[in-house]
């Protein structure tokens, strides 16, 4: 038997399973089961009830719910079929969703999570019950304010976007409180902070006024001088900003809110670069959220689950959203804390309960894993990997990366392949498509594209230089072919689970059907 070539970095021959799989509501067979369950026996319906009359006759469901009707097997083969369609970072080298900080999760975190003691709790039970998990709460609690420099943090925002939506209540909570919700309107951002420093705040109902950068892609300061007013509720901004781009001048923006009276919120989407280095207190904010679910390595979840921890400082915590989980001394006792409420003030609550536990959970054993020295070293290769990478795709003709030049990046960089575009026609899109042939991942920007033709990549500490190297080899190949078989490109992916698509309907709701139901009553 031939030795399979392995000289080449580039799996040529990736071919990712394929299943024409219908979607589980065409599956379904009248009266098919999975589990029949016995009706209750006479004798504990008469102790129980029947199940049913005790609900009110307004929550009583007319008719049985659609639901899909299907055997175990063909349940399993589904979700199977399924499973083998997705990539992730179990699957293939995760280097391509940047901003987003997809790194390992350890095996062992989820195990913890999956225990009966955690999957078997409920939020509604009786405190004296759940003291583990609240302890763990409790705690992480205390390393967040640490790794921070706040003075008090909540889990009840399920994202990050949440997170950012909790600071721009926290805002407008204390405004109300100090007299000046309806003078103070106006949220300050910039174009190359994430798109919900500006989306969360303009739903609380502020005003965004966005801040473009100077010619090194620092956030420009005339023109934030000129911004900030008596107006200003809020300066929100990420640091680094999803350029990679990092403002070591960060101090001075805060500052300038403060005496205007102001307040100031650090999106920390992209704090992977800078744990143990820097904290949000030091650079003088007043609130800021990390996201758990990406730099505190639980499994990202491609849009859940998720936690957008928030914290602030001490003038800031009564708005925030009840119950906090506080310890009493006297009792030794952990209990969800109520009083915040008491505060006409307060924010109520961001969402139900008191966030996501199993998340909560996987972030706190990881932190106890790593400890200060193993979040530290995590920066250190975070920043190392992130700019071999942006060494290496530089030494590349077809590359660039807009600002600071000759600089150092921290954990991530918004590159352009502009002139690859130019050269051959083959854009941004048409790269992510083809990388797909290759198992990868690879990801172009927010919308709308501040930079032309931009691929947005971020290592994290988790690849070795080997996988590096394979991904910048993957790229490479690709880019030749744009010059040299560009049609290759152009029709991909080959080898993946789908084709191209018709994405004309993307961006008109009329089109949209984001349930079944929906589906049928526009389509059928």
């Amino acid at each position: 038997m031939k030795r399979i070539d392995r000289s080449s970095k580039v799996r040529k021959n990736f071919h990712q399973a394929k299943w024409d799989e219908p979607i589980i509501f065409e599956l379904t067979k009248k009266g098919e089961r999975g589990i029949l369950v016995n009706k209750a026996e006479k004798e504990v319906e008469a102790v129980v009830g029947d199940g049913v009359s005790i609900l009110p006759e307004q929550m009583r469901r007319k008719t049985l719910p659609a639901l899909p009707e299907i055997s175990q097997p063909r349940v399993l083969r589904h979700y199977m079929r399924l499973s083998q369609q997705t990539l992730g970072a179990d699957v293939n080298i995760e280097i391509g969703q940047g901003t987003c900080t997809v790194k390992y999760s350890p095996k062992i975190n989820d195990q913890l999570s999956r225990l009966p003691n955690m999957t078997e709790l409920h939020p509604l039970q009786d405190e004296n019950t759940v003291q583990g998990i609240l302890q763990i709460m409790y705690e992480t609690d205390l390393y967040m304010r640490e790794i921070s420099g706040m003075e008090r943090f909540t889990f009840q925002p399920s994202s990050g976007s949440q997170g950012i939506l909790a600071m721009a209540s926290l805002t407008r909570s204390y405004l109300k409180s100090i007299g000046e919700e309806g003078k103070r309107d106006e949220i300050i951002t910039t174009i190359y902070s994430h798109p919900s420093d500006a989306a969360a705040p303009a739903t609380v109902g502020f005003k965004i006024i966005y801040i473009q950068p100077d010619e090194n892609g620092y956030p420009d300061y005339e023109a934030f001088k000129a911004a900030v007013s008596d107006k200003t509720a809020a300066f929100f901004v990420a640091n680094p900003e999803d350029t990679g781009v990092y403002n070591k001048n960060i101090l001075k923006f805060t500052k300038l809110v403060h005496e205007h009276g102001g307040l100031c919120g650090y999106d920390q989407a992209n704090a992977n670069g800078l744990l143990g280095i820097t904290k949000a207190k030091d650079a003088g904010f007043d609130m800021c959220f990390f996201n758990l679910h990406k730099t505190f390595s639980t499994p990202h979840g491609c849009g859940g689950p998720a936690v957008g921890a928030t914290g602030c400082t001490k003038k800031l915590e009564k708005f925030l959203p009840a119950p906090l989980i506080d310890y009493c001394e006297d009792r030794k006792k952990y209990f969800l804390n109520y009083d915040i409420t008491n505060n006409p003030f307060s924010i109520g609550k961001i969402r139900l309960f008191n966030g996501v536990a199993p998340v909560v959970l996987k972030a706190y054993s990881w932190i106890r894993s790593m400890g200060p020295d193993g979040l530290y070293e995590v920066a250190k290769i975070a920043v190392l990997n992130n700019n071999y990478l942006f060494k290496k795709l530089m030494e590349l003709d077809c590359v660039d990366a807009p600002y600071i030049k000759g600089k150092q990046r921290i954990e991530q960089v918004r590159y352009t392949i502009k002139k690859l575009f130019d050269d051959t026609g083959i854009s941004t899109a048409d790269v992510q498509r083809r990388m797909m042939d290759f198992g990868m991942h690879y990801w172009q920007s927010h919308h709308p594209f501040y930079i032309p033709e931009p691929i947005t990549l971020e290592p994290t500490e988790t690849p070795s230089k080997e996988d590096l190297d394979e991904y910048i080899e993957t790229l490479k190949h690709i880019f030749n072919e744009a010059y040299e078989n560009p049609d290759i490109i152009k029709t991909a992916p080959h080898q993946s689970v789908c084709h191209q698509i018709d994405e004309s309907g993307m961006d008109d709701p009329a089109k949209w059907a984001i349930t079944w139901r929906t589906y049928l009553k526009k389509y059928n």
